[in-house]
């Protein structure tokens, strides 16, 4: 997965806005300032995100950008989806059609079985992660993010508990058939850590 500059720039954009308030918003000069932007490029990504229903803005003389509701109720994935996309597009395969009209692949293809797996792992991790959870230092962030993400993925085959490790046994793993992280995310049930 590549994460595009859009992407990296406006998650920053929004930490900056996440550390402000209705009554002393951030502005956009103040913002490029400290993320060493140009102030068109700031606005430009700020404006993605005020479409999007993420950030409002203050005009005037003491106006700025401000998170549009907590930072414990915006979700990295509608920040990303706001900036650039998903890895897995629908038109995924309309790209790689090598010298034909359409990928010669269209009827069974593993490839966008694969993509279309590690985009639902992808989402899962993002829909379970706030601006919240980013707004303290690396390290507080990262043992929060490993000690919420330390579970089995959904997908992932049984294997042989003796023998030939490389021999996935058959059939889906038992928390599999609850749900993939492509049906639904298998562990949305479960409590939030505080």
């Amino acid at each position: 997965m590549k994460v595009t500059a859009q992407e990296e720039y406006g998650l920053r954009c929004m930490l900056a806005a996440a550390s402000s308030s209705l009554d002393k918003p951030i502005t956009i000069s103040a913002i490029a300032q400290s993320e060493r932007l140009s102030t068109a490029y700031v606005s430009k990504l700020l404006n993605h995100l005020r479409e999007a229903g993420l950030v409002e803005s203050v005009r005037g003389r003491s106006g700025g950008y401000y998170i549009a509701r907590p930072a414990s109720l915006i979700t990295l994935s509608e920040i990303l989806a706001a900036l650039g996309g998903h890895i897995f597009e629908p038109e995924y395969c309309d790209r790689f059609p090598g010298e034909e009209d359409s990928c010669v692949h269209m009827g069974d293809c593993s490839l966008r079985s694969l993509w279309g797996t590690l985009e639902g792992i992808v989402e899962q991790v993002l829909r379970r992660t706030t601006l919240a959870d980013l707004l303290t230092t690396e390290q507080r962030a990262s043992a929060d993010l490993m000690h919420r993400q330390r579970r089995s993925l959904p997908m992932l085959p049984r294997m042989a508990p003796e023998g030939d490790m490389r021999r996935p046994l058959a059939g889906p793993a038992p928390h599999a058939l609850a749900g993939d992280a492509l049906a639904g995310d298998p562990l949305a049930n479960e409590p939030k850590e505080k």
